[in-house]
């Protein structure tokens, strides 16, 4: 009986105190593309520091007008981390949080922030050269909140070798309708900053607008292409954004892509998000695990 206390007690030890990574924030990598400095926040699991191993990677977006300590200070990645993979139910994994801005994390119209061939080109390779991280796709995944679950959805159909798996939350997702009807004054303070100043009407259906639309990447993209990248959609049914995301469900659907699509009760704010990273955490998991 002693015996079997102590193992228990040995065991529920390291589950519930031993095992808790750390968090590093407001690192910087200086960027050609950009022409400046960018500052990332990332998490290193248990392990990390104790071994010479490597890890898989999950790169995590913020939303709008956040910038890289977001997931950290509000989302509570560590402890939502730290609990997930101690349990079992995800894979020690490392974490990545880079600001981008209100960037949308894509290349803007006039090409003066080009944070999409930033993000591919520069900070990608960085910050797998300077972690010990696999370097296989099957090893490599996104996630993010609204702007950054756009922004995880554009990585992750644009460049479907990349990724393995794409945990958009929430994600800023429009119809051609919807930007249509886009009052001029939200257009030019809010969409025309990533996308054009003083568009009217069907001028802002450009191709600018089809390259970055999830919708539109959904329905011309090689099906075989997206078929190589797990995609769990999820966004509350009191979120503003749920229209835009029903239709890439749908898009999907109608593609033939495979997907995960959950509709929770929630709105569009930290306590959803923060019920929903360990969902993502355990989605991402199993793409890293055989």
């Amino acid at each position: 009986m002693r015996i079997l206390f102590i193992s228990f007690f040995t065991f529920f030890s390291s589950v519930c105190f031993g095992q808790f990574g750390t968090i590093k924030e407001s690192l910087v990598i200086p960027s050609k593309i950009l022409g400046k400095e960018v500052k990332y926040s990332i998490y290193l699991p248990h392990g990390y520091e104790e071994t010479n191993g490597y890890f898989p990677v999950l790169y995590l977006l913020h939303g709008y007008t956040d910038d890289d300590t977001g997931w950290v200070q509000f989302g509570q990645v560590k402890p939502i981390a730290d609990k997930t993979i101690a349990s079992g139910e995800a894979p020690p994994t490392i974490i990545v949080m880079p600001d981008g801005g209100v960037s949308f994390y894509i290349n803007s119209h006039d090409g003066k922030v080009l944070y999409e061939d930033f993000f591919i080109k520069e900070f990608i390779p960085y910050i797998e050269s300077n972690y010990r991280i696999r370097k296989k796709k099957e090893f490599r995944a996104i996630a993010g909140l609204s702007m950054g679950g756009y922004g995880s959805l554009i990585f992750s159909l644009k460049y479907p070798d990349l990724f393995a798996a794409a945990a958009p939350l929430s994600a800023a997702v429009w119809t051609d309708e919807e930007i249509l009807k886009v009052p001029d004054d939200r257009w030019d303070n809010f969409m025309g900053v990533f996308l054009q100043k003083g568009l009217r009407g069907t001028d802002r259906l450009n191709k600018h607008w089809y390259d970055n639309s999830p919708l539109k990447i959904v329905e011309t993209a090689p099906l075989e292409k997206l078929k190589t990248v797990r995609f769990y959609i999820d966004c509350g049914d009191d979120d503003f954004l749920i229209k835009g995301n029903m239709a890439l469900h749908a898009a999907m659907i109608d593609k033939g892509v495979p997907h995960e699509f959950r509709v929770r009760d929630g709105a569009h704010n930290w306590y959803y998000w923060r019920t929903a990273l360990p969902e993502v955490l355990k989605f991402v998991g199993k793409s890293f695990t055989r």
